[in-house]
């Protein structure tokens, strides 16, 4: 990919990536390529942010219970 300017994170080093998540243009330095992501979407992800939140967990059953009209 031929990106030109400057990095959108350290805005020093020539952006050289484009995160996959966010679309953030960063140099080498601030491009995780295990992940394909810049560095502050990898870190969201390492705490269980981002990432995390798009898996759905539980029985998908929670609003079926009592007083929500379906039974």
């Amino acid at each position: 990919m031929s990106l030109s300017g400057l990095c959108q994170v350290c805005e020093s080093t020539t952006a050289e990536h484009a995160c996959d998540q966010c679309g953030t243009q960063v140099c080498e330095e601030h491009f995780d390529r295990t992940q394909g992501v810049c560095v502050r979407c990898a870190s969201v992800r390492d705490e269980g942010g981002v990432g995390e939140r798009e898996k759905p967990s539980g029985t998908g059953h929670d609003d079926t219970g009592p007083g929500t009209g379906m039974r």
